[in-house]
């Protein structure tokens, strides 16, 4: 087989897996099931899944990083400067799978989840806030802290929208986003003659 051929099949085990856990997560907590759950639901062997994760919480995090990766590429690639980026799509997402999403924020792998999906927010943040600046421009406050706290701050407001059974629309919370937390950046960043409209 070639290289190329193992890459694939290599990927199509990991997404088999992946996907595995998303299932068992809709009918359980993530503390209770087993390593041996998810390869029996993939259909794959148990050495298999030590070949591509260490452990059960090696594959969490793998398959959120993943999600998490093609969310904020969609936040992040708007147009609209004065937008920033657009939250909108992650609420979405969180509604259109809220039982995964209720069962990670509920479940004790929350840690884990909140812990690896900040940093990796802060960090595309991060980069999206620098393609802002130009190279005379300084913030007056370090980005990588600036992006921790934008994406901290989407966080929490995912996590009390879910608690609170996503009482308002994904647009209404993109809204609020906006409202609470760009004013701020955007002095941050120099961008204060930026308006909304």
């Amino acid at each position: 087989m070639t290289k190329q051929g193992q890459d694939r099949r290599s990927q199509r085990t990991r997404q088999a897996l992946i996907h595995a856990l998303i299932e068992l997560l809709t009918a359980r907590h993530y503390d209770q099931i087993t390593i041996q759950d998810i390869v029996d639901q993939a259909n794959v062997g148990r050495a298999t899944f030590y070949v591509h994760y260490q452990n059960k919480d090696d594959l969490l995090k793998s398959g959120f990083e993943r999600v998490l990766d093609i969310l904020v590429q969609q936040i992040v690639s708007s147009e609209k400067d004065q937008c920033l980026f657009d939250t909108s799509m992650l609420f979405r997402h969180a509604q259109g799978h809220y039982e995964l999403y209720r069962t990670l924020i509920w479940g004790s792998s929350i840690d884990l989840i909140t812990q690896e999906g900040h940093a990796a927010l802060s960090k595309k943040i991060e980069d999206r806030f620098a393609l802002l600046l130009t190279e005379r421009q300084l913030p007056s406050i370090p980005l990588p802290i600036l992006s921790c706290s934008v994406a901290g701050t989407l966080l929490v407001m995912l996590k009390w929208w879910l608690d609170n059974k996503m009482p308002y629309s994904p647009e209404r919370m993109d809204e609020i986003f906006q409202q609470l937390v760009m004013p701020g950046v955007r002095t941050v960043l120099g961008l204060t003659g930026t308006t909304d409209e």
